[in-house]
């Protein structure tokens, strides 16, 4: 097939597939998030559906959406019919070592946790805080304003008023082990328990391990606590309590209303939001058959299985600085607001989270900032460069090619003689940033100063960390931040030393984080610290494409060099077809690349032409072999999942007693056999959150006509900004494409993270 340039029609590629069993959307409304099939755009689609061999699923898969596929590779890995009884290694492991050092973050996130909280007997009548608040919401539900003192923030404990305890050192982990096995004996009363309700029996270890030690008494007592296990599905539960409970079992049950509370929730936090609005989270209830989801939401609050909060409403025309500070308290009990339920995981990640960043902008701004003055440099590169000397926190936005200015930055950091680092996503873009860096000889260079995220965090790369627990640097500066999820922000905010400073560096316009938030998009809207927009255009043909997508145009674009192809497609047969004549022969004919050297991008997993489809084609095609490793040979291309939202492409190389060998960015990575199902695919076709944060020098968008209502203004944009010389667009959506662009934005995501402009006055 010739890959002369065809005209780019405003009909330029188009839809993804999202039937079968991958989603179609790659975001979800609030109310999208908590209904039947919804769980959206939240997380990147990583390996394994998460629900294949639990036996709950009925047809389709629970928890369908991209996130949902995310989260159960990691979450159920290495427990469903896995380590029943598995005894203890000798030594510590990688995990045991991963898991200790965790529980020490947790014991102190639980002591900040206890000065703030009212502890809740359960089953008891309530008092004071939490008396308050369940009146307060009951409030909001009657119509009536709830008194502005029951969702009223705590004072912020002092911090750091003793020293932290010294974190052991982390062990250099490649694929980090499955999770010690729960307790035989644990698994054996919950397979019991399985068993008389006419559960599958192989969720007992990821029931137990999910539950905890008196797993199967709890699940007796309680059938709906069911649904804290990844893919179970509320009828599913339902069916479960039936079973065991008999004419006790009723769909008014409370039990039954706290578990759906907390599942609905679940399921926004898979599609990226960190609470819901009361209205939508009641509704989502009354979808679930919960006769009076008022006093479902109550109960879960009364048992503290959720929490709730009142949110001030910004007044239309008002400033920032008028809604965070209020021309008189008349005024501020005015305003409105909105009553938020969300898990408490999240809300304290993003309390935590607004904490640390008021205390970097704080700290710094109370010391002497040095005079740096950007030699040779000039526009927004220099812009960047004063306003980092200034301020604690400042936000970067721009394109690929606007990664010279952070690197200048950080060259002029280090020259400073400050101790600068730079974090990226992956280990694509960590290379692609270092090759940015000069390579002086007085180490001021590229030497150690570039990291991937994963690796500063875990310790295995990086300066390390001081005796209370903090990154040992003078200044961190972190690309890709629109993929931060608020989790991994607040992780990263608290361990910043007082006067380090943070520079959040990114493109705006790709899609959002795997998991739940939005930091990078609500910290630009807060306005709390300097916004430096770069003015270096990503360039060629490509370049121009790409950024006409971020406003909102597919326009024509001259190709003189074939680097953007159209190739039109009828059906999604087609699709494949010519898919695998792009990457097979006529990309490697025309520009030389090697079949690894084109990534494939669809829009889900499932369907005629989705990941599965196309991966299992190109195999055929590229490496043929009888997968027996597991459904891989050596030399298959793969994306393999370490982590919930990271993707790392590699290469099979070998399979024994102890795994599947790869080869990856990083050195060997050995995966355990018992994780290959759920943390291992076919890596030549990728979903687009997959691809997110790498580059390849060709890449082939495939757009089948049964995937229109999958595209979205950012999926274009991102999936068209993987290529660096050439774009190939399989398209068959006609005119849905050009829609898309043009009026089908990111879909909002409910967050809280505007909180933080209560407690950082708004930049000048």
């Amino acid at each position: 097939m010739s890959t002369e340039p065809e005209t780019t029609e405003n009909t330029g590629p188009g839809t993804a597939d999202g039937t079968g069993d991958g989603p179609a959307t790659e975001a979800a409304t609030e109310e999208e998030a908590v209904s039947e099939n919804g769980t959206g755009e939240g997380a990147a689609e990583e390996p394994g559906t998460g629900t294949e061999g639990t036996g709950t699923s009925s047809g389709a898969e629970p928890g369908t959406g991209e996130a949902a596929a995310e989260a159960d590779s990691t979450g159920a890995e290495g427990t469903v019919g896995e380590g029943d009884g598995a005894g203890a290694a000798p030594q510590l492991t990688e995990a045991q070592a991963e898991l200790a050092a965790q529980k020490l973050e947790r014991e102190r996130i639980e002591r900040r946790r206890a000065e703030r909280a009212v502890p809740i007997a359960a089953g008891t009548k309530l008092s004071g805080k939490a008396a308050d608040l369940l009146a307060a919401v009951r409030a909001v539900e009657g119509g009536a304003k709830p008194p502005a003192s029951a969702f009223a923030d705590p004072e912020p404990a002092p911090r750091r008023a003793a020293p932290e305890p010294v974190r052991p050192a982390r062990p250099p982990a490649v694929e980090p082990t499955a999770p010690p096995a729960p307790a035989p004996d644990t698994v054996d009363a919950v397979r019991r328990v399985l068993a008389d309700g006419g559960a599958p029996e192989n969720l007992a270890s990821q029931a137990a391990a999910t539950l905890g030690e008196g797993a199967g008494e709890l699940l007796r007592d309680d059938p709906w606590q069911l649904l804290r296990v990844t893919g179970v599905r509320p009828e599913q539960a339902d069916g479960f309590a039936r079973a065991l409970l008999g004419p006790e079992c009723a769909p008014d049950d409370e039990r039954r209303g706290r578990a759906v509370t907390v599942w609905l929730l679940e399921q926004a936090a898979l599609a990226g939001h960190t609470a819901l609005e009361l209205p939508a989270l009641t509704a989502a209830l009354g979808r679930q058959s919960v006769p009076d989801a008022d006093a479902a939401v109550q109960s879960a609050l009364a048992e503290g299985d959720v929490l709730a909060f009142q949110d001030a409403l910004d007044e239309p025309g008002a400033t920032p600085a008028k809604a965070a500070e209020g021309e008189d308290e008349d005024a501020e009990e005015s305003r409105p607001v909105r009553v938020l339920v969300g898990l408490e995981r999240y809300a304290l990640a993003e309390e935590s989270l607004a904490d640390a960043l008021a205390r970097i902008v704080n700290s710094l701004a109370a010391e002497a900032s040095p005079e740096w003055e950007p030699r040779g440099l000039s526009g927004s590169a220099a812009e960047l460069v004063r306003a980092v000397a200034g301020h604690g926190l400042v936000l970067h936005t721009g394109g690929e090619a606007a990664r010279a200015e952070p690197a200048a930055l950080l060259t002029a950091a280090r020259a400073q003689g400050l101790r600068a680092v730079a974090a990226c996503h992956t280990p694509d873009g960590r290379d692609r940033f270092a090759a940015l860096l000069p390579d002086d000889a007085d180490g001021a260079g590229a030497e150690g100063a570039v990291v991937t995220l994963s690796g500063l965090l875990a310790g295995t790369e990086g300066p390390g960390r001081d005796a209370e627990g903090a990154f040992a640097l003078d200044l961190l500066v972190l690309t890709d931040a629109p993929l931060l999820d608020v989790e991994t922000a607040a992780t990263v905010a608290e361990s910043l030393p007082d006067g380090a400073r943070l520079v959040l560096s990114g493109d705006p316009a790709v899609l959002w984080s795997a998991g739940p938030g939005r930091v990078f998009a609500d910290l630009l809207a807060a306005r709390v610290c300097p916004q430096i927009a770069s003015r270096t255009p990503d360039p060629g043909p490509l370049g121009e494409l790409v950024s006409g997508i971020g406003v909102g145009e597919l326009n024509q674009v001259e190709a003189p060099g074939k680097e953007i192809v159209i190739v039109p497609v009828r059906d999604a047969g087609e699709a494949v077809h010519r898919t695998v004549q792009l990457v097979a022969d006529s990309v490697p004919r025309a520009f030389g690349f090697a079949p690894g050297e084109t990534v494939v991008i669809t829009p889900g997993h499932g369907g005629a032409a989705g990941t599965r489809a196309l991966n299992a084609a190109l195999k055929e095609r590229l490496n043929p072999g009888p997968g027996r490793f597991g459904g891989f040979d050596p030399g298959d291309l793969v994306v393999h999942s370490p982590a919930p939202g990271r993707s790392v492409p590699g290469r099979v190389v070998d399979a024994d007693t102890e795994g599947l060998h790869l080869t990856c960015a990083d050195g060997p990575v050995v995966v355990a056999k018992e994780r290959v199902e759920r943390s291992v695919r076919h890596g030549w076709a990728l979903t687009a959150h997959q691809a997110v944060g790498g580059r390849w020098p060709a890449a082939v968008v495939v757009l089948p006509g049964d995937a229109a209502q999958s595209l979205s203004r950012p999926w274009v944009y991102t999936a068209f900004g993987r290529a660096e010389r050439h774009l190939s667009v399989v398209h068959g959506v006609d005119q849905a494409l050009p829609r898309a662009v043009a009026e089908v934005p990111a879909k909002p995501r409910t967050t809280r993270l505007l909180l933080l402009r209560t407690q950082v006055p708004p930049a000048g």
